[in-house]
């Protein structure tokens, strides 16, 4: 089984991205559309993203690294096993530039030389530990955790989550996929999380699942398929340049997924941590430096207190389990 990891990065120190950014938007900073320095900062730690992968997984088939064209300078793209992607390489070119994951995040089937089963990461999440295929597929299924979460919020992530579920619903029927998939909607692994499938099952549609923050498994048949039946929506809202409240997420895709019951249960937040750094700082460097996940997400905010402390403190605890070189870096 082929195994590829697909991961998304930005430099926004790159003079043209900040002139097309600036070009579209009316302005450097775009909080209103969710646009700030700390979501597209990049504070050096890319690098041990590549180390921990020849480190810890070694395995992986092929690296699909998406950028808008740009390419960090210490990179070696002559590396067989990495794919340089530019957003014009599979998003259609009317849509381009754009400056919204969703859509950035939509058409990653159309990858060239993509496999069939891969994992999407954004560029905020590393892996710090020996972790294997079976971690992320299982007899060729992606390893996910399928358990409902209510969410009352406004906020606009969660009104695109709802808007997933409106197509999840029109395609699916929840009592015949839980009747069907039963033993993997109340599986033993999810522990107390799963008490909304049990408190939500006599209700006849699907609410938001559980969104874990994580490195997620993908068959890529899985995007080509929701894509035949959503195609009018997903097209529509491709023309968001900027996160928008009519906007779909990947969440529709691993939901599709988990209701075709191509997944195998296994509850992620066992191994996996996502630390807000403008809380939990301290943590994240300790759980780096003792390696006590085999994946973490370390989560940017413009309120870090100490910016800059906190991130040597963080790059130094990478360079303590990740010191040399690898064969990504020139």
């Amino acid at each position: 089984m082929d195994i590829d990891f697909v991961i998304t990065w930005v430099d926004m120190n790159d003079l043209k991205w900040q002139a097309e950014f600036e070009r579209y938007s009316g302005k450097k900073e775009n909080t209103k559309n969710g646009v700030s320095k700390a979501r597209f900062r990049d504070y050096g730690f890319l690098k041990y993203w590549f180390r921990g992968v020849e480190k810890f997984a070694p395995w992986v088939r092929k690296i699909h690294f998406v950028t808008c064209g740009q390419k960090p300078e210490w990179l070696d793209t002559n590396n067989p096993k990495i794919n340089l992607v530019s957003h014009k390489d599979y998003i259609p070119e009317q849509f381009l530039p754009t400056f919204n994951s969703g859509v950035i995040e939509y058409y990653l089937h159309r990858i060239p030389g993509l496999s069939e089963h891969f994992v999407y990461f954004n560029d905020d999440f590393y892996i710090i530990n020996k972790i294997g295929i079976e971690r992320f597929f299982r007899d060729g299924l992606p390893c996910d955790i399928a358990v409902f979460k209510y969410n009352p919020s406004w906020a606009q992530w969660y009104i695109t989550l709802k808007n997933n579920i409106k197509i999840i619903n029109r395609h699916f029927n929840k009592k015949e996929v839980m009747a069907r998939d039963h033993e993997k909607w109340f599986d033993r692994s999810y522990g107390s999380k799963v008490r909304w499938n049990y408190i939500l099952k006599p209700y006849s549609k699907f609410i938001t699942l559980r969104t874990p923050h994580n490195a997620q498994p993908y068959l890529k048949s899985t995007y080509e398929e929701a894509w035949s039946f959503a195609y009018k929506e997903l097209t529509e809202s491709s023309v968001n340049k900027f996160r928008a409240n009519n906007d779909y997420t990947q969440e529709l895709f691993r939901t599709w997924q988990i209701c075709k019951g191509n997944f195998v249960p296994y509850n992620t937040y066992q191994d996996t941590k996502m630390f807000p750094l403008m809380i939990k700082s301290k943590q994240a460097i300790k759980a780096i430096r003792q390696q006590s996940y085999k994946l973490v997400c370390l989560n940017d905010n413009i309120h870090i207190r100490n910016y800059t402390q906190v991130m040597e403190n963080i790059k130094n605890a990478f360079e303590s389990i990740l010191p040399e070189k690898s064969s990504f870096e020139l």
